[in-house]
């Protein structure tokens, strides 16, 4: 009897379990009612962003440069469309620049001789005034003396940039300080297009051009790079009118930091050709930060429902 009543409950167990998965799951909805029926999420959210325009002085430095770093100053302009987007420009001067210590070295290890002729600046003259290119073997004085700083100037250097570009915001919070401190923060993202002022090493050894191993062939020539931008950008609101904020930026494109010929001949274009130009050029993933001060007009920012 016992046996014949477990089997017909283990039978009935297993006929619920089976008509149980059977049926399709389905979410409960839960209907909210009274005074927060149809409320939004959050109430008089302020907007600082929104229908407002911010003027932002910027200081910006130049990160892991090989040669030379550089401090721009300027500005950014933007107007928000909304509070998630903004459309303006950001543009910037440099102001300072400073060698590293990789062309400190090079500055007073380098050599003039034969085998440096052509890459590093023998600015001391030419004995006689011949500066036709030495022949192997020949002793450093063929070519001149070599300076401290010749190196050093020839290395390559931003001078301004000008980048048009779109604002996202994607994350908007408060930034707790101390449990005591609270401030509005918000993570945005900013890409758009740039113009890149620079001044690098002319072009020599082509035809009608200077030679390469010439004293006034490693003078600098400005030239304009077109590229793309990208940065993330960290703000903080301490008040309605002023705003703070820290910027990584990228800025990558092709050029000739050290003022090298270093492609255009033997196979494929990989070894040195006695020339310096856009075949020498290497492709540099620029990156920069920034701090900036925002001041967002109208002074006061809107407010949500």
């Amino acid at each position: 009897m016992k046996l014949r009543f477990v089997k017909a409950a283990l039978a009935a167990c297993l006929a619920a379990a089976a008509m149980s998965s059977s049926r399709p799951a389905r979410a409960q909805e839960l209907q909210v009612t009274g005074p927060l029926k149809g409320a939004p999420a959050v109430r008089h959210l302020r907007l600082y962003r929104k229908g407002r325009f911010e003027l932002a002085p910027t200081a910006s430095f130049t990160l892991l440069d090989e040669y030379r770093r550089t401090l721009l100053v300027g500005g950014r302009a933007t107007y928000y469309v909304t509070d998630w987007l903004g459309l303006g420009v950001w543009g910037a001067g440099g102001v300072w620049s400073e060698t590293t210590t990789l062309t400190n070295e090079i500055t007073s290890v380098a050599q003039p001789n034969v085998e440096t002729a052509i890459n590093v600046n023998h600015t001391g003259g030419c004995p006689g005034g011949n500066c036709s290119m030495p022949t192997a073997g020949a002793e450093p004085s063929t070519i001149g003396k070599s300076s401290s700083q010749s190196f050093a100037n020839q290395t390559a250097r931003l001078s301004w940039v000008v980048a048009p570009q779109a604002t996202f915001i994607p994350f908007r919070g408060k930034l707790a300080i101390f449990n005591k401190i609270f401030v509005d923060t918000e993570l945005s993202l900013a890409a758009g297009i740039a113009f890149v002022g620079i001044q690098e090493r002319g072009y020599c050894g082509g035809g009608g051009q200077i030679p390469c191993y010439e004293p006034a062939s490693f003078a600098l020539a400005s030239q304009t790079k077109f590229t793309w931008t990208f940065g993330v950008d960290l703000t903080f609101f301490p008040s309605n009118l002023v705003s703070f904020g820290i910027e990584y930026r990228a800025l990558p494109f092709y050029w000739n930091p050290a003022g090298f010929d270093t492609r255009g001949g033997g196979p494929n274009g990989n070894y040195p050709d006695n020339q310096v130009n856009s075949n020498d050029d290497t492709f540099k993933f620029n990156q920069i930060v920034t701090l900036a001060v925002g001041f967002s007009f109208p002074t006061a920012p809107k407010l949500s429902e």
